[in-house]
């Protein structure tokens, strides 16, 4: 017995820890620095168990004091499927970090020290990272003052290097609150760019922040998501907290589960069948994010209750049909066939369609007693 209790606490012990997201560190040699530079680098919970799955990557900048917000932050929103898992990569720098932003005092362009840091992220770290990890096509780059300048740089490449750009109080070098709002109307990939300032934020930087934002706000469009937040009360240091997280949600708000409301204000108001909307949903997903998931149980019922409420029932058996064929052991998708069934007018087929998920696994509400009944009442309705 106690030898049982000892395994099983064995077991209890080990559980969580294999459900842990895996923190790595790595000493880079890098011959554009001609140093050495050290990552600290978080993959995701299920990294060494899902072989098949790739990840967005996020690089964090000044990662001495940026990286575990970062991280920890992105481990709760991909646990909760707010947004994907991903790889987080962060580049310590410390006292580096000026030199490593280093600019022109004519051009204000990365120069020297500061020019050989920027190829050293995309020449160097970027590909290291897509050849010894899984990676998906979608980077983040994160910035706090004077690295939140740095990361501006890459929106010059063209194609720009990163597909998000969060700046967290920027320290924007000279013109730079200029060229921004110029060269983002010229930039043809879809890119997300974030801006964060507080009441209480050092006073020039907040004002270069908000005049930044007043020029880009005009700009925004389907090719650039733009956000940006001002927090009541919030330093130049504290806001950091607070930016991250609304960050990663603004970002990575089409990743989401379908909400409430976006049931209530959205699926309930469409007069096109919401059988596209959640095909659309998916194809946004794989096209932004490189990333092709199953589609979440919770968005088969939200759009199937949405299809069944404003009587799509030839949309409401797309969706079925397609629950049918990713989750063909469960009731999910013979559920929502036989209310697709009963309002096209097809009793009879209802009731078997029913009848015929009686040994199979039941989804949230979706009981096998709950599919009984309603073949029962198909029958004493019509007297099959």
């Amino acid at each position: 017995m106690k030898r049982l209790l000892l395994i099983a606490t064995c077991l209890f012990i080990s559980l969580p820890a294999l459900a842990q997201s895996k923190i790595l560190y790595e000493e880079f040699p890098s011959s554009k620095l001609d140093e050495t530079r050290r990552l600290k680098i978080q993959l995701p919970r299920d990294y060494d168990e899902n072989t098949e799955k790739v990840y967005p990557i996020i690089i964090v900048l000044d990662a001495n004091y940026l990286f575990e917000p970062v991280a920890g932050n992105v481990d709760y929103f991909s646990y909760w499927e707010d947004m994907p898992e991903s790889i987080v990569v962060g580049i310590m720098q410390g006292d580096s970090r000026y030199d490593d932003g280093a600019y022109d005092d004519v051009n204000f362009m990365p120069e020297e020290k500061g020019a050989d840091f920027f190829e050293f992220i995309g020449l160097e770290l970027l590909p290291y990272i897509d050849s010894t990890y899984r990676t998906a096509q979608f980077t983040i780059a994160v910035g706090h003052d004077f690295t939140a300048n740095f990361i501006n740089y890459y929106l010059f490449k063209e194609p720009p290097l990163f597909n998000g750009y969060i700046n967290l109080s920027p320290d924007l070098a000279p013109m730079m609150a200029e060229r921004i709002p110029q060269r983002i109307p010229s930039i043809e990939k879809k890119t997300f760019y974030y801006l964060a300032t507080g009441t209480d934020d050092i006073p020039d930087l907040r004002q270069i922040t908000l005049e930044l934002d007043t020029a880009l706000k005009p700009l925004k469009n389907d090719t650039f998501d733009y956000y940006f937040d001002d927090f009541e009360g919030a330093t130049h240091y504290s806001l950091v907290a607070r930016a991250i997280p609304s960050a990663l949600e603004k970002m990575f708000s089409v990743y989401r589960p379908i909400s409430k409301q976006e049931f209530t204000e959205k699926l309930l108001k469409m007069d096109t069948p919401i059988s596209d909307y959640l095909t659309e949903k998916y194809k946004v997903i794989e096209d932004l994010f490189g990333l092709t998931n199953p589609i979440r149980v919770n968005d088969y019922i939200a759009t199937a209750t949405a299809a069944e409420k404003k009587k799509q029932y030839e949309s409401l058996r797309t969706i079925a049909s397609m629950a049918q064929k990713q989750y063909p052991d469960t009731v999910l998708g013979d559920y929502y066939m036989g209310l697709a069934l009963e309002g096209l007018g097809e009793p009879k087929k209802a009731m078997r369609t029913y009848q015929g998920a009686f040994d199979k696994e039941e989804v949230d509400f979706i009981t096998i007693d709950l599919m009984l009944e309603k073949a029962d009442k198909i029958k004493e309705d019509f007297g099959y």
